[in-house]
């Protein structure tokens, strides 16, 4: 089985150090872990370390529908990459690369089967859009 890679990434104009602490650091996940503005992330826990698990609640405003979004870390590189695998056994990584006075933030996962590749690179890169309007904002 080939699995299908979806790439995302945004270059946020903040130091490296920064952009981690803002990314991993869940006083900051829920502040920006979402789509969109009808959206919201009211909690968030993450043990950074290899077999440590990250966790957020993400949710409609509304209530109408919500998910946990649950993974279980495989590597972690201090302010350069970490690796994780999600419940269904797909994994993502986060790469973040100093270029210039940015950080380039590169989200690299595992595609699911019920959506369209198109709609989950969409609602990744909004999610980091969203991180990128934050941290800079900060």
């Amino acid at each position: 089985m080939n699995t299908v890679k979806i790439s995302v990434q945004a270059n946020i104009t903040a130091d490296t150090k920064k952009v981690w602490e803002y990314y991993t650091n869940p006083e900051h996940i829920t502040k920006w872990n979402f789509a969109s503005d009808d959206w919201q992330c009211p909690k968030a826990a993450n043990d950074l370390r290899v077999g440590g698990k990250y966790s957020a609640r993400m949710e409609a405003k509304d209530g109408s529908w919500g998910f946990d979004f649950e993974a279980i870390y495989n590597e972690v590189t201090p302010q350069k990459t970490f690796t994780y695998t999600m419940p269904d056994s797909r994994k993502a990584t986060a790469d973040f690369e100093v270029v210039g006075n940015q950080t380039k933030l590169t989200v690299t996962f595992d595609a699911e089967n019920e959506n369209s590749e198109e709609m989950q690179r969409g609602g990744w890169q909004a999610i980091l859009n969203n991180f990128k309007k934050y941290a800079e904002g900060k």
